[in-house]
Parts: structure tokens; C-alpha cells; sequence
């Protein structure tokens, strides 16, 4: 059975779409169009609005059912009798949420989710799709204690069906890490972010920030990754608070706090911010300069360009000046400027949050990596030009890929003899576990270690002459 019928969208425009209905059309364009999950939710969810227990099953069945794809698709496998591939995709994805429903959601009654299922394929199918999709939940229902991953498989195998993970970056880590800790990064990926924020220390303390919170009815803790951080429990949008609006806050996971923190600009220093949209790492920097000194902050695209502006606006910071700019022209347009600090967040794979675009995980490929690791060489090699002698430039991704993050950083020292990896400051060493610093000084913040995203980070101190 093919699942041919009408497109998901077709029959639906006379009444408003359900949250399963959302999740369904978000889900279909994710694997279709490769189109951003957390994006196109939320576009969705703009022009459908919902009651908020809706939107929260919505969100929770689309991130849900991408984090858990592998294994939704290895237990559906035995119930689809032509196989999964020949379905249509929707058909598929209705699939993978009422299985998902199933397994991860509790709450939701069975028989709620298979009517729901059969309902949303008889309106969007035929009789046999809605058949179909009825056999195969019902079943699934009846052989529910059959559904668990053999321990026979070997750990790679094991690991990426359980922890729902493609094999080939299970079998990356596995190399790395080994499989324990593997296993323990798949898990942490498939966990809900935390709320994490940082406070504006020009304005306040963190401890101050915190007591304010606090009297508020916040939750919050002061993060052990960053000392600007705070960590959020059960706050929502943090961006929605009369701190954010004020200017006391940011919102940034607490691993990319590091960057600057690991940057250390000091008062009165000339900085670039080579790729530095939306501007969060940009206006940490500001601020650990108490605004004074100059930042130059680049960026490719104008609109971004404007989010970094809008940034510093709405946190009082007068020191960053914003340029529209591919990163790789840098040299030639700043030729003869020299930089004390210059900070490279390179574009990358984003392997290190997938617990937050967790589509990530399944549209990037192993020969994806070799393509961004060139570029990132490029952008390494033409941003050290622009450093002072004895000045600190310091690479930094979201990612995990080694041939983006070490291999990258070897091959740049191997090419310029003025620079040296130069281990994190005290300060920030005794914050990380022994294993999130390498022996060669450079850092990397695994996910399970504080629940925060997965980071890259390298300092590259030049020779003074």
C-alpha cells in the first residue's frame, strides 16, 4: 500500500488544525523540504494558534518523534508489512507519532491516540490508509512487550536504536569517547533543554540577579559552567521578563558563556567578532570590558547583522560597532587593523545541540564535515592575520565532529608557527571535569557533563615579537 491521497494540507483549511494535525504537517515538511523542525513549529503554531496544553503536546510530539526516529522506525518496521519507505511520508510520520504516543507518552490514553491516528488518515487518505494505520497501532498495542532492542546487538547498533542516534556518529563517538560515555551523550541529547541566562554585569551581579528572581517565585541557581550564568527551572521564556527587556539578562546555554569567558577581552581592548550573530557571545564580550574599548562584530547576512545592533541596544552597550561581512574578506577589508582579541565561532555541523534541533542528528552526513572543515580552515587561517603579536584568538563550535574541531585547529598549527594552544585560565579550569580539557589545553564540553549544549573551544595565543 502506497499511502497516496490527498497532501496533508488538502480538506483542512474549513476548520482548525488539531495539535497532532500541526505536529503531522511539521513533521512531513522536516523530512520532505529539510526544513528547520524549531522554526517551522513555531510558524506553524503563529498561524494556528492553540490552547497552551495543545501547543505543549504539538511541540512535544514533533521534537518527540524526531528525537526517537531511529527506534520509532525499528520497531514499525515489523508491523508495516511493504515496508516503511513505500508509504508516503505522511502516512509515515502519522505513524511514527501515534507509536510515539505509544511508548513515550504516558498521559495520553491509548485509545486517544490510535482514534486520533485513524481519524487524521481517513480525512487526509482513503479507507485503506485509515485501515492501515489502524492494523499497525493495534498491533503495536497487543506486542508492546516485544518492543525493546536486543543487548545481543553490538554497542554501536545497540546504542543508536535505543538512544535513537545514526549510526555513524554513534560509531564516531564510540571511537572517541568510548561506549559508555557514548551512550550517556545519546541519552543526555534526547533530554528537554534547560533555562539557562546570563546576567548583564555591567548592570548587576549574578548573585543580585538571582535574589531578584528569587523573590519572584524563579527557581534559580547559579550555573557551574559559567560565572555569569544562572540556570532557570521551570521559568519559561525567559525572554518574555521584564529582566530581559530591561537589559539585566540574555538568554544562552551555559556552554557558549564559555567563549568569552575563555576570550578574556579586558577594558580599553580592540576585539572582532568574526561571525557573531545573533550577538549573545558579542555582548558577553561588552560586558566582561565594562563597554569600554571597541568591538567590531561581523556578520554575512544585514538582518543578522541587525539582531547583533538590536542585542546591544537593548543591553546599554555603546562599544560594539556592526559590519556586514563574509568572514572570508575580513582580511583584505580590515587590512592594517590589529586585533588584541579576536574571536572565530565557526559556522559547523551543530552536532553539539541536537537536544535543540534534534533534525540535525539525521540530515547530516560524515562527508558534510570534510565541506565545513575546509571552510572553517579558510576562516581560521584569514582571521589570524588581523591578531597582534601576543594577542589570544580563539576558535570555538557547537559541535563534536573532530575533523571540524581538533583537526582543524592541528592544521592551523601545523601552518602557523607564531601560534600556540594556550590552555583555559585557572579560573575556568577548576569549574570542568578533567575530561572536558584536553592534554593539549583544548576544551570540549561533552552534553551529559552539565546538561548544557555540546562545545568546542580552543585558545591560540601568537607569539609576541
Amino acid at each position: 500500500m502506497s499511502g497516496r491521497g490527498r497532501s496533508p494540507a488538502a480538506g483542512s483549511r474549513a476548520r482548525a488544525l488539531s495539535a497532532r494535525e500541526i505536529a503531522l504537517d511539521v513533521l512531513t515538511r522536516v523530512e520532505m523540504e529539510q526544513a528547520y523542525s524549531n522554526l517551522l513549529l513555531n510558524q506553524m503554531l503563529l498561524k494556528h494558534p492553540l490552547e497552551k496544553a495543545d501547543t505543549a503536546l504539538a511541540t512535544e510530539l514533533v521534537y518527540g518523534t524526531i528525537q526517537r526516529q531511529n527506534t520509532l522506525d525499528y520497531y514499525l518496521a515489523r508491523f508495516v508489512a511493504k515496508g516503511l519507505a513505500k508509504l508516503e511520508p505522511w502516512v509515515r510520520n502519522l505513524l511514527r507519532i501515534g507509536l510515539y504516543q505509544l511508548l513515550y507518552l504516558d498521559r495520553i490514553p491509548e485509545h486517544a491516540a490510535v482514534n486520533e491516528a485513524v481519524s487524521i488518515a481517513k480525512r487526509r487518505g482513503h479507507a485503506g490508509i485509515s485501515g492501515m494505520v489502524n492494523g499497525v497501532l493495534r498491533s503495536a498495542i497487543r506486542r508492546k512487550t516485544e518492543l525493546f532492542v536486543p543487548e545481543s546487538l553490538d554497542p554501536v547498533a545497540r546504542i543508536a536504536l535505543e538512544a535513537s542516534h545514526p549510526e555513524w556518529l554513534v560509531a564516531d563517538w564510540v571511537r572517541r569517547f568510548g561506549a559508555e560515555t557514548t551512550e550517556r551523550m545519546c541519552l543526555a541529547n534526547n533530554e528537554p533543554p534547560h533555562t539557562s541566562v546570563r546576567v548583564n554585569g555591567i548592570k548587576l551581579s549574578r548573585d543580585e540577579l538571582i535574589a531578584e528572581l528569587t523573590q519572584a517565585g524563579y527557581n534559580a541557581l547559579p550555573s557551574a559552567v559559567s560565572e555569569a550564568g544562572i540556570v532557570v527551572a521551570g521559568g519559561g521564556n525567559m525572554a518574555l521578563t521584564p529582566w530581559y527587556t530591561g537589559g539585566r539578562l540574555s538568554v544562552q546555554d551555559e556552554s557558549s558563556m564559555l567563549v568569552a569567558e575563555m576570550a578574556d577581552p579586558l577594558p580599553d581592548m580592540v576585539v572582532l567578532d568574526c561571525c557573531a550573530a545573533p550577538g549573545g557571545k558579542t555582548a558577553h564580550m561588552a560586558e566582561r570590558m565594562r563597554d569600554r574599548g571597541r568591538i567590531v562584530a561581523c556578520d554575512l547576512h544585514e538582518h543578522k547583522r541587525e539582531l547583533i545592533e538590536a542585542q546591544a541596544r537593548r543591553l546599554g552597550l555603546t562599544c560594539i560597532e556592526t559590519k556586514t561581512a563574509d568572514a572570508r574578506e575580513l582580511p583584505e577589508l580590515l587590512r592594517g587593523a590589529g586585533f588584541d582579541r579576536i574571536l572565530l565561532d565557526a559556522p559547523c555541523s551543530g552536532l553539539g545541540v541536537i537536544r535543540r534541533k534534534p533534525d540535525i542528528k539525521w540530515v547530516k552526513r560524515p562527508e558534510d564535515l570534510a565541506d565545513i572543515a575546509k571552510l572553517q580552515t579558510e576562516l581560521l587561517s584569514g582571521a589570524a592575520t588581523l591578531l597582534k603579536p601576543g594577542g589570544l584568538l580563539v576558535y570555538s563550535t557547537c559541535t563534536l565532529s573532530e575533523e571540524e574541531n581538533e583537526r582543524v585547529v592541528e592544521r592551523f598549527l601545523a601552518e602557523h608557527a607564531a601560534f600556540t594552544v594556550e590552555p583555559p585560565p585557572e579560573e575556568i579550569s577548576k569549574r570542568l571535569p578533567t575530561e572536558a580539557i584536553g592534554s593539549s589545553g583544548m576544551v570540549t564540553i561533552l552534553p551529559h557533563l552539565f546538561g548544557s549544549d555540546g562545545f568546542f573551544i580552543a585558545r591560540l595565543r601568537k607569539r609576541p615579537e
